[in-house]
């Protein structure tokens, strides 16, 4: 049966169908949000996967371009290809909200597909998408526990808004997202101007108030028509393959053998690096093994107790943690790793900067070019151009791994959007500096955030460049060990083993004076608000110390660009004068452009932008500009060609494309008869303006302007 339900968010109708679309789904539904609408489809195999060790989420977000009217851009594919970077970020959204309310032992694959229908222009489909993911996975038969919510927030001259629309978004200080309960944050995206710590709690705070009802709507929908749910566990194999699991004689002797052994690794002498703490664990691993070999257990049975192993090492950080607030590598609760910052590491290029961390190693490399290099964006949400960009690498090397090398996936673009987020509200805007500026992050080492690293590495490299942003930007990753009992610790500056059950990753960047950038992940059922707070400020007094050591090495942006860099002469011509630069099917542009070796970029209010490394081809191009440009005035002399005769003067071209005309009476001192007695085609003369009348004709003189004996 078809069911329509409907509520109120933020004074506009959000509106959920069931049972009209995709029958064949596990269960699906249709969430409307003004003229937005999304389809979301939830379906889990039948069977478990063999030999993985990892729930199997599969997230899509579906940008079709009829949702917005628009056919692709290109010549020869006009069918959606490749996720635009927008989808990816926000499949992975979706990803990060609904993945901690599964159990993440079912190995069943689980798909979320979420389509976008229609756009209307002002209703960001990320929010009903989260919705309508919500509602699918509430009334599907999969194990969830849900319902949650996701609900975005701005502030526009000091008030709150609720699901900011994408115009109201220019206009807001703070675009914040927040998925979770009415009393639970489970996931925070957000980007900011200089926001104040406490600001931001606040806003995540109204958002939790808008969030209950949202979850009461879908739980209302569940209780109605919600499917009862399946009984997906580990035994659930097949038959040969139960003689496989572990008998409860093993796991008695593997726990007892745990709490003996297990505290002298974790609780030891401190373990600063990944690599010492490994060696430890395989130590460890290797000792079990022959233990339970000793006491006649199979190798399959013996296998699995070193999979407790690993769980248990990681949980064993975590009370350690909790009970006496010391880490693995000695560190205290707030201490950072050891940090390292440096810039123009690397000749010729145009601003470098390397950033560490304990282990973490991140070299961003700054790339100026013309305006022309702009980024084109032609996805369902977004049109236009794009002047900055951040693109983050993460090489295998850099956890000391042998794999092949592939572009980049869901997570590295994410990360890189992250720091480019950081980094954009403090960009100089275009007026003040024109050019198009790319910044790569190598990620050299890894353990522990290497994105906010990237942010570092991004300030430290845009400041070498000479690119004047208004102020440098950290980041801090926020790590939590909490368990069942509702202990917990907040931790600054996460690393391995400490992101384990019962913790988060939650990364904050932003300048001394506010906050730019939030990205929270969390592998428990959700954050309270106290713990927020208390993150908050916690990554506050971590982000003003990385800054004092990133500022001891580069204070300020700059003054001057890399001699390697290219330079940009800006000028302002009549915006009808444009065609002339141009020319007849760009004929006159393009001579410039190959005659000078430079770069010419022409926006509509008439501003002309010239690049090139090339000094002279540079003054070559601007002189050339000029001239075609000119605004001839009254009085002003020329030297020109005599382009046409007539009997009553000579047409004289003062400059490219612009004539005058010299009347007969104007040649010579004396009375002439015939023009060509004086004149001829070709000839160079020089010429003085005397009149501009009415209709833009310009009239000349040469008597004027030269002595009565030439």
């Amino acid at each position: 049966m078809i069911k329509r339900y409907e509520t109120e968010i933020g004074g506009r109708t959000l509106v959920i169908e069931t049972g009209k679309l995709a029958k064949q789904a596990g269960a699906a539904v249709v969430c409307q949000y003004g003229e937005t609408t999304v389809l979301a489809t939830v379906v889990i195999g039948n069977e478990p996967r063999a030999g993985i060790d990892y729930f199997p989420l599969m997230v899509d977000y579906e940008e079709k371009l009829y949702a917005a009217g628009k056919i692709k851009s290109s010549r020869f594919i006009k069918r959606e290809g490749r996720a635009t970077d927008e989808a990816i970020l926000t499949s992975r959204l979706i990803d990060r909200a609904i993945r901690p309310l599964f159990d993440d032992s079912i190995k069943n694959d689980v798909q979320v597909i979420l389509t976008v229908l229609s756009m209307d222009g002002e209703n960001d489909p990320d929010v009903p998408a989260m919705i309508a993911a919500s509602a699918a996975l509430s009334i599907s038969n999969i194990p969830w526990d849900g319902p949650i919510g996701g609900i975005r927030i701005g502030q526009i001259n000091g008030e709150w808004t609720i699901n900011t629309t994408y115009t109201a978004r220019e206009k807001s200080t703070l675009d914040l997202y927040v998925a979770g309960t009415g009393d639970k944050v489970i996931m925070i995206e957000a980007g900011a101007q200089e926001v104040p710590e406490q600001v931001c709690y606040d806003a995540i705070q109204f958002a939790l108030k808008h969030l209950g009802p949202i979850c009461t709507f879908i739980k209302g929908i569940q209780d109605e028509i919600g499917q009862p749910k399946r009984i997906v566990s580990p035994v659930e194999k097949k038959e040969e393959e139960a003689e496989d699991e572990l008998t409860e004689d093993v796991v008695t002797k593997t726990d007892s053998w745990l709490k003996e052994h297990l505290p002298r690794y974790i609780n030891g002498a401190p373990k600063e690096t990944k690599s010492e703490r490994k060696a430890l664990l395989v130590q460890l691993k290797r000792e079990l093994d022959e233990y339970l070999k000793a006491e006649q257990v199979g190798k399959e049975k013996r296998r699995k107790a070193l999979d407790i192993l690993e769980e248990e090492a990681e949980a064993e950080v975590s009370r350690t943690i909790i009970r006496d607030g010391w880490r693995v590598d000695g560190r205290g609760l707030t201490d950072i790793r050891t940090l390292s910052c440096d810039v123009a590491v690397l000749p010729r290029i145009h601003g470098s900067g390397l950033f560490s961390r304990g282990e973490t190693q991140v070299l961003s490399i700054v790339t100026l070019g013309s305006p022309g290099d702009e980024q084109t964006l032609d996805g369902m949400e977004e049109v236009g151009k794009k002047r900055y960009m951040h693109h983050y690498n993460f090489p295998p090397f850099s956890v000391g791994e042998a794999k092949p090398m592939r572009g980049p996936g869901r997570r590295e673009i994410g990360h890189g959007a992250l720091a480019e987020k950081a980094l954009v509200p403090v960009l100089p805007s275009k007026e003040e500096f024109p050019y198009t500026i790319r910044v790569v992050s190598e990620v050299l080492g890894s353990n522990g955030s290497s994105s906010m690293a990237s942010t570092c590495g991004s300030t430290l490299a845009l400041m070498d460049a000479g690119v004047p942003i208004k102020k440098p930007v950290a980041g801090i990753a926020m790590g939590l060990a909490s368990n069942d009992k509702g202990e917990y610790r907040i931790l600054t500056d996460l690393q391995d083993l400490e992101d384990g059950q019962g913790g988060m990753d939650f990364k904050i960047a932003g300048t001394a004076d506010g906050i730019t950038a939030i990205q929270l992940d969390t592998k428990t059922k959700g954050l309270t608000l106290e713990m927020v707070q208390l993150t908050l400020t916690q990554g506050k007094e971590a982000r003003i110390r990385i800054l004092a050591e990133m500022t001891a090495v580069i204070a300020a942006p700059r003054d001057n660009l890399s001699p390697y860099a290219p330079r940009i002469i800006t000028l302002h011509i009549n915006p009808e004068k444009i065609r002339d630069v141009i020319g007849p099917g760009g004929k006159m542009i393009n001579q410039i452009i190959d005659e000078t070796g430079v770069q010419i970029d022409i926006e509509q209010d008439g501003t002309v932008l010239i690049t090139s490394n090339n000094e002279e081809g540079s003054a070559r191009a601007v002189e050339w500009v000029k001239r075609i440009t000119k605004e001839v005035v009254v009085g002003e002399v020329f030297v020109g060609k005599v382009t046409r005769i007539m009997n009553f003067g000579a047409f004289v071209e003062i400059a490219p494309r612009q004539e005058g005309l010299v009347h007969i009476s104007e040649i010579a001192p004396q009375r002439i008869d015939k023009v060509e007695d004086v004149l001829k085609l070709g000839q160079e003369v020089k010429v003085k303006v005397i009149e501009i009348d009415d209709m833009g004709r310009v009239n000349l003189s040469i008597k004027r302007v030269i002595p009565a004996q030439e």
